[in-house]
């Protein structure tokens, strides 16, 4: 391994992989030296096609196996887009083989599978991190300002979310979101996985004690077995009395807001999950009044915009680059980072206790 730039492996040509493609390429402690498929032509037209875009430093090598890319000495760190159902046994071979590893989310399909995952990491001495990017966000250390430090709501009581997009039909037949052998959670592992990501940031890494959740319609694609939540919602109650909700879909218009009440203010923000195209990530902070002067009764708003400025999907500074310079930073560091792998098995945990809730007709499961 260079002393500067961590050398990936991306393990699957899934959609997302093109856009960390470019991330790797502008990270610069980053490249793609390996890609893997199942057949080399496959490789290779997805290195051909992403090259004619952005060029990496050094034409990477296609291997038509896995399991060849993950024995190579070419690559240091893998990144796995794969299915959810199938990234167990990858994780843990990638470890076995010494490789770093960032994968997709959800991180897997239960929380003992994750758990054999990451005690695979420990045990081999790599780093795993799951991709949730908004957790490089500028906005991220914004937010944590305006919540914990300078308390701009007051007690924080209510959190709400909602991350939704309108598949259509094609979508619903076709798309392995609808699979239950591939994706078995639908839109609550798709989707709900960042807002209990950012629920569990907000309450500054502490788990619900209690949840509730209900599946709401079902899909099932025309090779799956079984149906998958195409609509979820979910309650969450954390020991200090802050309880959450939130919704997720693939019914419905894309949504991706967040919105925290306090006792004295709410915050808002709009697209919390991917940025709006545009140079400006904005946090929206309101202190409303309700007034009545003798007949007139009316609501005041005072509401301020908290900018930080980060350049569109695709510059530097974009939050799929911070995530793999910070991931390629560690590896290069020789240390491992301990937080990343607690938050994925956290999230996994109240996600599983959301969807067991359900599986129950919404009857409450307790966390530990």
């Amino acid at each position: 391994m260079s002393d500067s730039i961590c050398r990936f492996g991306i393990l699957g040509t899934a959609g997302i992989a093109r856009k960390n493609w470019k991330a790797m390429r502008l990270a610069g402690n980053s490249s793609v030296t390996a890609v893997a498929s199942r057949s080399v032509e496959n490789a290779q037209r997805f290195i051909s096609q992403c090259s004619a875009e952005v060029p990496q430093q050094q034409p990477p090598q296609a291997f038509g196996c896995y399991q060849e890319m993950l024995d190579s000495d070419l690559i240091d760190a893998v990144y796995i887009p794969l299915p959810t159902a199938l990234r167990h046994p990858w994780v843990i071979r990638a470890s076995e083989a010494g490789k770093h590893v960032i994968a997709e989310k959800p991180a897997a399909i239960s929380t003992a599978q994750l758990t054999e995952m990451l005690d695979a990491c420990r045990q081999h001495g790599v780093q795993y991190m799951d991709g949730v990017m908004f957790m490089h966000s500028q906005r991220l250390p914004l937010i944590h300002q305006i919540v914990h430090v300078r308390q701009e709501l007051g007690q924080v009581h209510r959190m709400a979310s909602q991350f939704c997009f309108a598949g259509g039909e094609e979508f619903s037949r076709t798309n392995i979101r609808t699979d239950t052998s591939l994706e078995p959670h639908g839109c609550l592992g798709d989707l709900g996985w960042y807002c209990i990501r950012m629920f569990y940031y907000l309450m500054s890494e502490q788990l619900p004690v209690e949840v509730r959740g209900r599946a709401l319609s079902p899909m099932q694609g025309t090779t799956s077995q079984g149906t998958v939540p195409g609509e979820f919602s979910a309650e969450l109650r954390f020991a200090n009395g802050v309880s959450a909700v939130f919704y997720n879909s693939f019914r419905t218009a894309h949504q991706q807001w967040l919105h925290v009440s306090g006792s004295e203010g709410y915050l808002q923000v709009d697209d919390f999950v991917l940025p709006y195209c545009g140079s400006e990530l904005a946090a929206y902070v309101g202190h409303d009044h309700f007034m009545i002067d003798n007949t007139r009764f009316h609501m005041e708003s005072h509401r301020q915009r908290h900018v930080v400025y980060e350049y569109d999907a695709g510059h530097h500074s974009a939050q799929e680059v911070r995530m793999i310079q910070a991931f390629a930073g560690q590896v290069l560091s020789g240390s491992l980072n301990q937080r990343w792998p607690q938050w994925a098995l956290h999230t996994q945990m109240i996600q599983d206790a959301c969807f067991a809730s359900a599986l129950r007709d919404g009857a409450a499961v307790q966390l530990p």
